[in-house]
């Protein structure tokens, strides 16, 4: 059986898990990473030198980075509905989850931290305000892409949805200022609606 090793508040384990969900894969997880430990354990490290979660078994294959464990199940699993065979197709999916990695999720990444994961006495609030109002004026790009479509690429989901559907969760589910991004806002709602979704992602943010 697959084996994915890593706790479900992380958002980057919360990709694997949706994603194992959304394709319907029996797997075992492994609780791994902040105070579940494991992470420095020689076993670990063999499998992923960085210490960081997610990680999975499949067979022989040992795989890291969430996106790249996305990218495997989907070619893998996921063929003819979350991976698109033609290579222009599934493009269109790749460049939002990078898009995620190197745009979205970064002032994300304050926030959350800000917010959820650091006590209020030590709270940076000008960074966090800085990164909140960031973080509304890149999602802008993703509220012009999903004009007229369901999901980020047409009217299906893909595993380009999965980085950013994780990612978004910590956006909506923070109690804070938004700005009004409407084609987000029915995407998200879609994406809570389903099973996979609140199994895996839907969790409290902590």
């Amino acid at each position: 059986m697959l084996k994915l090793w890593g706790r479900n508040n992380s958002v980057n384990v919360q990709k694997a898990i949706w994603c194992l969900e959304e394709l319907k894969l029996p797997y075992e997880r492994i609780d791994a990473g902040m105070q579940y430990g494991v992470v420095n354990e020689p076993h670990f490290r063999k499998m992923n030198p960085n210490g960081l979660v997610p990680v999975i078994e499949d067979g022989s294959a040992v795989i890291w980075e969430s996106n790249a464990i996305v990218r495997y199940l989907g070619a893998k699993y996921g063929k003819g509905s979350m991976w698109a065979e033609d290579p222009a197709a599934r493009a269109q999916s790749d460049k939002w989850m990078d898009w995620c990695t190197t745009v979205y999720w970064p002032p994300m990444r304050t926030v959350f931290w800000g917010l959820v994961r650091t006590p209020p006495e030590k709270r940076n609030l000008e960074e966090i305000e800085a990164a909140r109002n960031k973080a509304g004026e890149i999602l802008k790009i993703l509220d012009a892409a999903l004009a007229g479509s369901d999901y980020i690429v047409g009217n299906e989901l893909t595993i380009g949805d999965i980085p950013l559907g994780a990612i978004s969760w910590r956006w909506f589910g923070i109690d804070m200022e938004r700005p009004p991004l409407p084609n987000v806002e029915a995407w998200f709602k879609r994406l809570s609606q389903r099973e996979a979704f609140k199994k895996s992602v839907l969790l409290p943010l902590n």
